[in-house]
Formats: C-alpha cells, sequence, structure tokens
C-alpha cells in the first residue's frame, strides 16, 4: 500500500477517489506486456502476417517496449474518462487529453475503419462465425467441438496471438476465441481496416466496468505519460523484458516446427503458413516498407523506456483450454 502522502499527492486530496484507488485499482492486476518484432516476422518469412499487419497500421503500436510505471497505471484507470472521442485522465499534476493525433503521435494509430464491438458485430458483411472458422483450421474436414486456438493454421494461430495478448488482451483464456476474435482476424485477414482506436479505448472501458478484466495497454500508457511530460521521478518502473517478445520457441509451443526454413505445422502437412519467401517481394515491397516504418516512428522522443457463407449457423461452445506465449 502506498503512503497517505503519496496517495495524497496523486489525488489532490479527493477522498473518493482515494478510497477507489485502495479499494479498486490498486489491487487490479495489468497485464503482462507482450511484443511482435515486424523484423522477427519477416526473418521468419511471416510475410503475409507482417504485411496484413502493416495495412492496419500496427507496426508501432504492437513493437512498443520501454518502462512501463504499474502504479502511474493505475492511477491513470483511476482517473480515466470518455469524453466524446477522446480520452483523459490527470496524473501527477497533468491533464492528459488524448486526442487523435496524440494517438497518431505515440502508437501510429489512425481514427479510421471499422467502429467494431460486441453489439455490432454485423458492420463486419458476409461474415459467418463458424464457417470461417473452420475456414482457418489446419485440418478442415475434421469435427468442430471447440473454437480452439490450437487447430489454426499458422498464419491465422500468429494472428489470434496478437489478437488476445496484444490488441484486446486479457488476463486468461488465451486459447478460446470468442466471436470478437474471429471477427477481428476476419478483418485483418481480408484487409478491412479496423478503428483499432475505438477497440483499445472500448476495452479499456470494459477494463474499468468490469472486476474480472486486468488493466489492459501498459506500455501504451506509460508512452501516453512521457507524450505528455508527466514527472516520473521516483516512480516505481519495470521494463519490458525480451522474455515478453514473440520467438521462435512461441511458434513452437503452438505446434509448428521449422523445415527447410519454413515453419510448418509438427502434426503433418496441414497449416503451413500461407506467407510467401521475401525473395518473392520486389524491390517496390521493400521500399514500402521502409517508408512505413519511417512514417510510424515517433515524432517525440518518449525516452527510456469474401463472403464467409450462411449467417445463420451457429458457434459451437468454447471451453478454456490452457495457451502459453
Amino acid at each position: 500500500m502506498r503512503s497517505e502522502g503519496r496517495l495524497e499527492g496523486w489525488f489532490s486530496g479527493d477522498n473518493e477517489l482515494i478510497e477507489r484507488y485502495r479499494f479498486e485499482t490498486s489491487t487490479r492486476v495489468i497485464n503482462n506486456p507482450k511484443v511482435v518484432s515486424f523484423d522477427w516476422l519477416k526473418s521468419q518469412k511471416l510475410d503475409n502476417v507482417r504485411k496484413l499487419l502493416k495495412d492496419q497500421l500496427l507496426r508501432r503500436f504492437l513493437e512498443m517496449k520501454g518502462n512501463i510505471f504499474p502504479n502511474l497505471i493505475r492511477v491513470f484507470y483511476t482517473k480515466l474518462k470518455f469524453e466524446g472521442n477522446n480520452i483523459a485522465s490527470h496524473v501527477n499534476g497533468v491533464d492528459m487529453e488524448i486526442t487523435h493525433d496524440v494517438w497518431t503521435a505515440v502508437a501510429g494509430l489512425k481514427y479510421v475503419g471499422l467502429r467494431i464491438n460486441k453489439g455490432n458485430l454485423g458492420v463486419v458483411e458476409d461474415f459467418n462465425k463458424i464457417q470461417y472458422y473452420k475456414s482457418c483450421l489446419k485440418n478442415q474436414q475434421a469435427q468442430v467441438k471447440t473454437c480452439s486456438v490450437g487447430d489454426l493454421k499458422l498464419d491465422e494461430r500468429v494472428l489470434a496471438l496478437i489478437v488476445t495478448w496484444i490488441l484486446t488482451p486479457r488476463g486468461s483464456n488465451h486459447s478460446v476465441l470468442t466471436e470478437e476474435d474471429l471477427v477481428y482476424i476476419y478483418c485483418i485477414m481480408k484487409k478491412i481496416k479496423i478503428n483499432w482506436i475505438h477497440i483499445i479505448k472500448e476495452h479499456m472501458q470494459n477494463s474499468m466496468r468490469l472486476s474480472d478484466y486486468h488493466y489492459p495497454y501498459v506500455v501504451l500508457i506509460s508512452k501516453f505519460l512521457l507524450y505528455f511530460e508527466v514527472n516520473l521521478e521516483d516512480e516505481t518502473s519495470e521494463l519490458v523484458k525480451s522474455t515478453q517478445e514473440m520467438k521462435n520457441g512461441s511458434l513452437s509451443k503452438m505446434g509448428f516446427t521449422k523445415i527447410n526454413g519454413k515453419w510448418m505445422s509438427k502434426d503433418g502437412d496441414h497449416g503451413g503458413s500461407s506467407s510467401v519467401a521475401v525473395a518473392d517481394f520486389d524491390e517496390e515491397d521493400q521500399a514500402a516498407d521502409m517508408d512505413i516504418h519511417h512514417e510510424e516512428q515517433p515524432a517525440t522522443n518518449f525516452g527510456v523506456g469474401t463472403s464467409a457463407g450462411d449467417q445463420g449457423d451457429e458457434m459451437p461452445s468454447c471451453h478454456l483450454l490452457k495457451d502459453t506465449w
């Protein structure tokens, strides 16, 4: 528990906020941050995944690393407000209004694309949950009893990992795909632009409202603190470690093995990546890659730190399965 003086400073003597912090936000678990390097995706010839994520303007967001500030992240959530299309908070005497321009400057995200949430999944035309899930399976003739990630082809499996651990992170149950997860994967694979700012803000709001949610986006929020020049002196910080990055071992744990430089399913020929080799891209693609990477670099130095079938089918029930990063 923080000292009384520290709490007074964080919340300017507001007893209601202090009590909320004491009995709610201070005890809430924060998500363990995860990172995906686009250079690693390229080195492993997961070029289709890399290009699809770049099309969504997700490179800088997915690659975010640095110091995180757990206590101030909880202060941020204690004071978080949703004001129209913006979010706002107040940390260590600094008002933080996170506008669309701030999202772009810090995370490279833009307020464009489909605004998808649990209540309006129908905005994605021609999506059928069960038929799409079947189309993602390594063995599409298999009986479908659960929507487990373990049965997915490589590209879809990697995207499922990124969706459930980074884009809409949760504390557990990473091996089961919800309908929302499948919609996100579907849109990414079909190159349908998603409004990720909208989705991230909704996920933040759910984390405040639902007690079983962990606090998400700890690296992003720490970057916001740096962007607004919040005083971080004497604040507890932790560094995102290399063990939190997606590496070759992550693919091995998924049940894939590397054969002749290409990742394949360990249980047979099913499930290999649909990615093409790096050599198959021409110079124009490589130049575009460099341009996008340059465009998405922060302007500020933040310091250390197709139709899927009829929509009448029902998704089979999903059971909790163990998963690892």
